[in-house]
């Protein structure tokens, strides 16, 4: 009989044990860089859609939609914003997903 370790989901388990959860205020605080690896790492992806020169991609991060602004010509993430309801984007996501109605408003 083999056994086999599964190493890796450890480090991971280890890193969100061993670091504060992440709030919304924080997340904002960290430059843009560390926001990018926060989004990838904790937050979950949910659709992209384009918008004049970008590409926005749409996350969830705890319990918080934020658009990711890639700027295909520069080939770089410009920003990341919380989703503003209000917004006339919106309607973009919602002609692809379902978005929760407190998030509408």
């Amino acid at each position: 009989m083999t056994f086999t370790i599964h190493i890796f989901p450890i480090f991971i388990l280890l890193e969100r044990l061993l670091r504060p959860e992440m709030d919304f205020i924080t997340f904002f605080e960290l430059p843009l860089e560390g926001k990018i690896q926060t989004l990838y790492k904790e937050g979950t992806f949910v659709v992209s859609i384009r918008y004049y020169g970008y590409k926005i991609n749409l996350y969830m991060i705890d319990g918080h939609y934020m658009e990711v602004f890639y700027n295909h010509k520069f080939d770089r993430i410009e920003k990341i914003e919380p989703l503003d309801p209000h917004h006339t984007r919106v309607k973009f996501y919602t002609d692809q997903i379902k978005l929760p109605e407190e998030i509408l408003g």
